[in-house]
C-alpha cells in the first residue's frame, strides 16, 4: 500500500476535519456522532497500522516504507520507520481507541474534546514517524496544543494552572532543541535524519568565555537535546510539571499522557542523542545514571506518602521512566532492549492504572485514597482488574512489567554495579507503594456509607480492560514478538555508538601525536 504511513498519520486528523466541517449542534445526537466517529477513526487508523506491522522486516536495520517529497518552502516530507521506533506507532493506534471508548460519558463540548485527541494521535504518530528534523520538530511541538487544551478545559479545579505549568516546561526546554537544530544545519547543511545519523559532528575540546566545552560540539547538541527529552520523560528534577498535569487532566488525558507523550522522551534519546552525539552522551552519562537511580528512589519515596491516587501513579511513572533513562544509557543490548520494553509495557500498564482510577471516579467523584475501603465487596471484577495492574506495575514475573526492569537492571549491572543495586531497591520501594494503595483501596471491610451502594464494571468498562489485560500477560508471558522486533535496530545502534567513540577516540590520540 503506497503511503501507508502518511495515512495511518493523517487519519485521525481527517476525522477530527470532518467533525469540524459537518458536525453541527451541541444535542445528545450530535455527541452521539461526535463519539462514534472518533471512535471508528481511531479503531481504522490501528487496523490500518497492522499493515506496517506486517509489512515490516526487523532484520533490515534501516528505515523502511519510506516516503519522501518536497513541502512547502523547499522543506522536506519525509517519514519512516525502523525497529526503534515501529512499536510506539503501535502503541499509539492501539491505544487510542481505548481512549476514546474511555470518553464515552464526556458531556461537556463532546465535539471539541473529540477533535482535540483525533488531532493529537496523529501529532503523536508524527513524531515516531518523522525523518526531518524541521518536520520532527513541528509534530513534537504542535503535540503540546491539544494537551494543553484538553487539560485546561476538562480538567479539574487546578486545571488552568496545570495546563500552563505543563505548557511552559515542555516547551521552554524545547527552545533549547531548535537552537541546537538550527547548529546542526549549519554544520551538516541537511535537515535529513537519515543524513545527520551518519554525519559526524566536531568533537574537540575548545573554549567559551574560558570555559573549556570537552567533547566539543556533540556536549553542547547533547546537552540542548537532553533538556527537551528529560523534560518531556520527565526525569528528575524537572519532574515537577507531570503529578499536577495528571491529577487536573480528564481520565483519557491522562492515559494518554502516561502511555504514549511521556515516551517521546526516551525515543527522542534513542533517535538523536545516543547516535548523533556519542561523544556528548558518553561524557554525560555518569550524571544521567545518577540522576536516573535519585529519581527511582526520590519519586517512590514521594508516592508512598500521596494521599490522592492519580498523584501516586503519577510518580510512579517517573520512577519507572528512571529504569528507561538507565537503560538507554547503559548503551548495551540488554539495556537498550529493558528500555525500550519498558516503554511499550509502562503504556499498557500505566494507562490501565489511571483507567482504574477513572471507574471509580466516574462513580464518587474523588480520587483521595481515604475515600475508598473494601471496594472488593462490592466490586470483585475491578477488584481483580486492578489487581493485576498492580502486580504488573511492580513487575511481577509473568507480567509485561517485569521483562523490561530486568532487561534494564542486566544492562546497568555491566556498567556501575553501584547504581544498578540502588535501583533494584526501586522495586522493593514500587512494592510498598502499590500494595498500599491497593490495600487501602480495596481491600478491607466495606465501612463507608457512600460506598455501599457502588457498582461493579459495566461491560463498556470491561471491554476496555480486556485488551490491556490480553497485552500485558502475553508480553510478560511472550516477550519474543518484542524483543525480536526491536532486537536487530538496537544491536546496530550499539555497535554504531562503540564505532563512533572508538574513533573519537583516535582523533583525540591522533591530535595529542601531533
Amino acid at each position: 500500500m503506497d503511503n501507508l504511513l502518511s495515512i495511518v498519520t493523517f487519519l485521525p486528523a481527517l476525522a477530527a476535519l470532518i467533525l469540524l466541517v459537518f458536525l453541527r449542534g451541541d444535542d445528545e445526537a450530535a455527541n452521539r456522532n461526535a463519539r462514534w466517529l472518533s471512535l471508528i477513526a481511531t479503531s481504522a487508523t490501528f487496523l490500518i497500522s497492522l499493515f506496517i506491522l506486517f509489512q515490516f522486516d526487523p532484520q533490515n536495520t534501516g528505515f523502511q516504507m519510506v516516503e519522501e517529497t518536497e513541502w512547502l518552502l523547499g522543506l522536506q516530507y519525509k517519514m519512516g520507520v525502523d525497529g526503534i521506533s515501529v512499536l510506539f506507532v503501535m502503541l499509539t493506534t492501539f491505544m487510542m481507541p481505548l481512549v476514546i471508548a474511555a470518553s464515552w460519558d464526556v458531556s461537556h463540548r463532546v465535539k471539541e474534546y473529540m477533535i482535540a485527541f483525533l488531532v493529537l494521535e496523529t501529532l503523536m504518530l508524527g513524531v515516531f514517524m518523522a525523518l526531518d528534523l524541521v518536520l520532527f520538530y513541528l509534530f513534537f511541538e504542535a503535540g503540546l496544543i491539544p494537551m494543553f487544551l484538553i487539560i485546561g478545559i476538562w480538567g479539574g479545579k487546578n486545571r488552568i494552572y496545570a495546563s500552563f505549568k505543563f505548557f511552559l516546561y515542555t516547551f521552554l526546554g524545547s527552545v533549547l532543541m531548535l537552537v541546537a537544530m538550527v547548529a546542526m544545519f549549519s554544520d551538516a547543511g541537511t535537515t535529513d535524519i537519515e543524513q545527520l545519523l551518519v554525519h559526524q559532528f566536531g568533537s574537540e575540546t575548545f573554549s567559551i568565555l574560558g570555559v573549556q566545552i570537552v567533547g566539543g560540539l556533540q556536549t553542547l547538541m547533547f546537552i540542548a537535546f537532553f533538556a527537551s527529552f528529560a523534560v518531556k520523560m520527565p526525569m528528575w528534577p524537572v519532574h515537577t510539571w507531570l503529578p499536577d498535569a495528571h491529577v487536573q487532566a480528564p481520565t483519557a488525558g491522562s492515559v494518554v499522557l502516561a502511555a504514549i507523550l511521556l515516551k517521546m522522551g526516551g525515543y527522542g534519546f534513542l533517535r538523536f542523542s545516543l547516535p548523533m552525539f556519542p561523544v556528548g552522551a558518553d561524557l554525560l552519562t555518569p550524571l544521567v545514571l545518577w540522576m536516573s537511580a535519585i529519581a527511582i528512589v526520590y519519586t517512590s519515596l514521594v508516592a508512598l506518602v500521596q494521599e490522592d491516587m492519580k498523584k501516586l501513579i503519577a510518580y510512579s511513572s517517573v520512577a519507572h521512566m528512571g529504569y528507561v533513562t538507565m537503560g538507554i544509557f547503559a548503551a548495551n543490548q540488554q539495556g537498550i532492549d529493558g528500555a525500550i520494553f519498558q516503554m511499550i509495557s509502562h503504556g499498557f500498564i500505566s494507562g490501565a492504572l489511571f483507567l482504574c482510577v477513572g471507574v471509580i471516579y466516574d462513580r464518587m467523584h474523588t480520587r483521595e485514597i481515604d475515600a475508598y475501603g473494601g471496594l472488593v465487596n462490592r466490586m470483585p471484577a475491578y477488584a481483580l482488574i486492578f489487581m493485576l495492574f498492580t502486580m504488573a506495575n511492580v513487575g511481577l514475573p509473568g507480567t509485561s512489567g517485569f521483562v523490561g526492569e530486568f532487561l534494564t537492571l542486566v544492562g546497568i549491572f555491566q556498567v556501575n554495579t553501584w547504581i544498578a543495586a540502588i535501583a533494584t531497591s526501586g522495586v522493593i520501594l514500587s512494592a510498598a507503594y502499590a500494595l498500599w494503595l491497593y490495600r487501602r483501596v480495596v481491600m478491607g471491610d466495606l465501612i463507608k456509607e457512600s460506598l455501599k451502594t457502588i457498582k461493579d464494571m459495566t461491560r463498556r468498562e470491561r471491554a476496555i480492560f480486556a485488551p490491556l489485560v490480553v497485552v500485558t500477560i502475553l508480553f510478560g508471558v511472550y516477550p519474543a514478538p518484542i524483543l525480536d522486533t526491536i532486537g536487530p535496530s538496537v544491536e546496530a545502534l550499539v555497535s554504531n555508538y562503540q564505532v563512533a567513540l572508538a574513533a573519537a577516540d583516535a582523533a583525540v590520540q591522533v591530535a595529542a601525536n601531533q
